[in-house]
This record gives C-alpha cells, structure tokens and sequence, in this order.
C-alpha cells in the first residue's frame, strides 16, 4: 500500500482488495495514457486518472507481444502549476523498476534538490528522438510535493527594512554559492565564514528565543530515501479542494521555502492549524518533479 495515497483523499483504502479496485479503475476509465519504447525496446505505459485538478493515480507497467498490459507499479501524484527551476537538470533510472529519479542543483538551497520523475513516460519518448541531451540543457521542472503532516506555524514581523536586507543578504550568498561551485576560493571562504558566523548568532539566541522566531524557512533532507524532505516555508495561497471520489477534503498549499516556490497538497487531517497566506508549513514531504520538456 502506497503511504502516500492518503495525501490525495484515499485515506480508507487500507486493503489489498480496495488496492485492486482503485487500480482497476484507473485502467478501466483513465484519463491520460503514455507509451513510449524503453531502452530495451519494450512498450512501458503511464496511465493515469484524476481526482481532482492536478492530482490522481498513475499506473506504469509494460504491454507484452498480444497487447495486454502488466502492471509494475503506481503511484499517486499532483502536479506543480509553476516553474521551480531552470537549472540544468540530471534524470538516473531506480535500479529496482522503470521509474525515474530527477535531481537540479539550485543555489537558493545550496544543495542538490531530488525528486521523483512524474512524466518518465515523456522523458522515454524524448529519450528516443535523440533529442535528449538538447532537450535536458534547455528546460525548466515544476516541483510538487504530497505530505502526510504538517503544522500551521504564525508569521514572523518583520519591517520592511529588514525584508529588503534579507533579500539583498540573499542575492549575495547566491553569489558566493557560483562563485564557489566554480571553484573560487574566496568564495568557499567567505561562505565557510558565514556559516561559522550563524553558527555563533543561532547558539547564542537559542537560549533565550523559540528556534522559529530564529529560523523562518528551511528545506532540508528527511529520512532514509534521496526524496523525503522536512521543509518550512511561507504559505503564499491556499485552496480547498475534494477527492471526487472520496469526498475527502484537501489542502493546495502555494509555499516558497527557501526563495523556491512548491505547490503542497496534504489531507486536511493530516494538517495541524489553519493555512493562511502570510501563515508557514512546517512538514515532511514527498518531492515530485515535471520536466517540461
């Protein structure tokens, strides 16, 4: 059972049975189908079905010589409604199925951001034009994230004095981060400096201050798989919408953590505190990524 699955309203599906009949259904009655020839000249599919805008159930699996479909695994998805990144982005195949793993290094986070590759479908077809490596250098991804807990956290105050310097401190570390990543050495001494620098502010403070009223935004890894993140961001908007099937009432949550915008969706259950815009998440996520080829 997918423990994701939850996070798109299918919270009672708790069986093998109720598994079967939620994947059969996909196939019976999908609304977007893909096939495209693997490295090995098989035909993998990714077959999915909404269930409410941006969000649903993927099925992938192989066609065999008479046309008839085996499944290999699925997967509930949402799709991202913006750009994240034009960073050149790197896809690696899992070693265990026909399924995809994107990765981008984006300087706002100073590390390598993982995510799951929702349209590997597109990348196979892209992969066989021959127009891949054309195609990997000049695109953008929309990250996505499902959730399956998290907090509603109150806004810092700040003037608009200091929201002004931490966007100028921002631009310059931005700096400093390609300036390093091609290997200026002034620049990796002057971020080096900096962290020890925020090192000693953050122990001082944290002995009189709530670490959140330090810290306003992080995205940082969670547990034992590349695309498990534990992240804190600003809500800019938020939407309630429903499981068309379930009738499960769920959250669209529009974050920028860290100055990169990700769409959140998570089960109204599973969310402690009313989302607000101005208001923060703080929780762990599911990093999904479509690369718009």
């Amino acid at each position: 059972m997918h423990s994701y699955l939850k996070s798109i309203g299918f919270s009672q599906i708790r069986t093998i049975h109720e598994q079967e009949e939620l994947i059969g259904e996909v196939l019976r009655s999908y609304d977007f189908k893909k096939v495209a020839a693997d490295r090995n000249n098989q035909l993998f599919a990714q077959i999915s079905k909404e269930y409410a805008q941006d969000m649903g159930i993927t099925v992938c699996g192989y066609y065999d010589d008479e046309n008839l479909f085996h499944m290999e695994y699925y997967y509930p998805y949402f799709n991202g409604t913006q750009i994240t990144s034009y960073q050149q982005i790197a896809v690696e195949k899992h070693a265990g199925e026909e399924a995809y793993a994107g990765a981008c290094d984006d300087l706002r986070v100073g590390t390598t951001l993982i995510f799951y590759l929702l349209n590997a479908g597109e990348y196979l077809s892209t992969q066989g034009k021959g127009r891949l490596f054309y195609e990997m250098q000049n695109t953008s991804v929309s990250l996505s994230a499902l959730s399956d807990g998290g907090v509603i956290l109150l806004p810092l105050e700040k003037s608009k004095l200091q929201q002004e310097k931490d966007a100028q401190t921002q631009k310059k570390r931005n700096s400093l981060y390609m300036a390093a990543a091609n290997g200026d050495q002034d620049a990796i001494e002057s971020l080096t400096m900096e962290d020890i620098d925020a090192y000693t502010m953050i122990s001082r403070r944290i002995q009189h201050e709530d670490v959140y009223t330090i810290v306003d935004s992080y995205f940082m890894p969670y547990g034992l798989e590349c695309d498990f993140y534990n992240i804190m961001g600003e809500i800019q908007e938020c939407r309630e919408i429903r499981n068309n099937r379930t009738g499960e009432q769920l959250y669209h949550l529009s974050v920028v953590t860290n100055e990169i915008p990700l769409d959140i969706c998570i089960n109204q259950k599973d969310l402690t505190g009313v989302p607000l815009p101005g208001r923060r998440f703080k929780g762990t996520i599911w990093l999904q990524g479509y690369v718009n080829f």
